[in-house]
């Protein structure tokens, strides 16, 4: 089974007159696969998700697929109920694992939690990823219900954890099975938690810096924490700044600067205000990106 560590990418979806501009998405994600990404992640928040129809995400999917270069990848599945999930693996089966969030806006308990990502698992033999972002989901999963799943459910492998909550985390660190995988869902956490022993990151900041945040991230995983913090210095106002409104508003409009794809979002996102463009074109220009 493939083990998912090292530096992810969360896919931005390029969009172009309304529709996913597929010659964009595969010249970025050619671009990931140049610079030294680990895995890509299409379909996930970052890629604006629920507002693909089906045949969007099969598009998105196999225009990743094709031009990924034998990378592995993850495809974001995850609803707010069993018969939403599951359909979007029989959907998207031919994925490498499946990212599943905590289901969202209905605020299930713990075991409501565990009884879900236990019947998800069930019902695939790909590897499963548990998504944990509390900020956006309304709903936490707590360190004893990861770890439950981890023992209890052969084929989910991993969490993305973009809590914040380093107790939580470490705790998950501290009593995982061997195997089971802990990636930080936020990039300015990732230093951090790789140093408390996480395996890597499902990045927001690598569609913008793929090679400086594969370098970042490949530094940690060989245990040159100096030479990451030193990434992690230089990459910390980006890691800010993407997020001085929802991502992916600040991240397309730093795309859009770069030439990568236009800066274009979906209903209910709109582009970033002239602010906050202002502020991305002072951070590439730092970066020595524009």
């Amino acid at each position: 089974m493939t083990e998912f560590k090292g530096c992810g990418t969360a896919l931005f979806t390029p969009f172009k007159d309304g529709k996913p501009d597929l010659e964009a998405m595969a010249a970025c994600v050619r671009r990931q696969v140049e610079y030294g990404i680990d895995f890509l992640v299409p379909l996930g928040t970052t890629g604006e998700t629920p507002t693909l129809s089906d045949a969007e995400k099969l598009d998105v999917f196999h225009c990743t697929r094709e031009n990924a270069g034998g990378l592995p990848v993850v495809v974001g599945v995850g609803t707010n109920s069993v018969n939403g999930t599951l359909a979007n693996i029989r959907l998207l089966n031919e994925a490498d694992a499946f990212l599943v969030v905590v289901p969202y806006y209905n605020k299930p308990p713990q075991r409501g939690i565990y009884e879900y990502f236990k019947t998800i698992a069930g019902e695939t033999d790909k590897p499963v990823i548990l998504y944990n972002v509390p900020g956006r989901t309304g709903s936490n999963i707590e360190a004893e219900t990861t770890l439950r799943l981890a023992s209890d459910v052969p084929n989910i492998v991993a969490i993305k954890e973009a809590s914040g909550k380093f107790e939580q985390i470490n705790a998950i660190l501290e009593g995982r099975p061997e195997g089971f995988k802990v990636l930080s869902g936020n990039d300015e956490d990732t230093l951090a938690l790789m140093i408390a022993g996480a395996d890597g990151v499902i990045s927001v900041a690598s569609n913008v810096v793929p090679a400086l945040m594969a370098d970042f991230v490949h530094a940690a995983q060989e245990g040159n924490f100096e030479k990451a913090s030193d990434f992690d210095k230089k990459l910390a106002e980006l890691f800010k700044n993407l997020f001085i409104e929802p991502n992916p508003i600040p991240g397309k409009a730093a795309m859009g600067l770069l030439g990568l794809m236009e800066n274009s979002l979906r209903l209910p996102l709109v582009t970033a205000t002239a602010g906050t463009e202002s502020i991305m074109k002072k951070t590439l220009k730092k970066l020595y990106l524009l």
